[in-house]
């Protein structure tokens, strides 16, 4: 299981959730959870939001799929259900969300992945799904699904319940400072260059008072390195 903060390559994304995973939305991709895949650059096509803290995430419901008769998706609503009613990745998503804050159940699980570069994610973690929304953009209905921070996938991922963590405890890097750092560390880690199982490193510790909202106090370190530290002061 991947830990927040891990830079991943899709196939590693793909054989840890047990299926390729296309599609942005994945409702009960695996027992106990569903899968998002954001991305917040500048040539994504939906708009993701992301509070400064990371730890709310707005994510933008996905359009009717392009064909012959529909050269522009982004020109109708976008689909709750199938021609035939049934319900589409929206409409699942929309259902258990709704069915949270009417009370009858408890949020859905939900693990998310973020586009850095590509053929590169970093998973931001857990989040429950705790709202959803049909909003009006530009003339069409689009979906708003609201995504919060939770605590990390219990061992029994069958288990429903979603545990929301203290937030002092939480330590979100931002999507730009990601960016900001892949490209300044070249995708590799700093002290030996290793181009793989790398990870968002913070130089001062959270535990310490290290920021993550700068890139200053983030770098890519590669697994042995970033364990071998620990919570360290380098």
């Amino acid at each position: 299981m991947f830990e927040p903060e891990d830079i991943i390559q899709h196939v590693d994304m793909s054989r840890e959730e047990g299926r390729h995973l296309q599609r942005g939305m994945n409702f009960h991709a695996r027992p106990g959870h569903s899968v998002v895949l954001m991305s917040r650059r500048r040539d994504a096509p939906y708009v993701d939001k992301v509070s400064d803290d990371g730890q709310v995430i707005v994510y933008e419901g996905h359009d009717a799929q392009r064909s012959e008769s529909l050269p522009n998706p982004k020109s109708v609503d976008q689909p709750a259900t199938s021609s035939k009613g049934k319900l589409l990745e929206n409409g699942l998503f929309e259902e258990a969300a709704l069915a949270y804050r009417a009370g009858t159940r408890s949020p859905r699980r939900v693990r998310v992945y973020e586009k850095v570069h590509r053929g590169i994610w970093t998973y931001n973690g857990t989040f429950a799904l705790t709202g959803a929304d049909r909003v009006l953009v530009d003339g069409r209905t689009v979906f708003r699904f609201r995504l919060e921070k939770a605590a990390e996938d219990p061992p029994d991922q069958s288990q429903a319940a979603v545990s929301l963590p203290d937030p002092v405890t939480l330590r979100a890097i931002p999507s730009e400072v990601k960016y900001e750092v892949w490209r300044r560390d070249k995708g590799r880690c700093v002290l030996c260059g290793a181009d793989d199982a790398l990870h968002f490193d913070h130089i001062l510790p959270f535990s310490k008072g290290g920021a993550s909202t700068t890139a200053e106090n983030v770098q890519i370190l590669c697994a042995r390195h970033n364990l071998s530290k620990g919570a360290r002061i380098e």
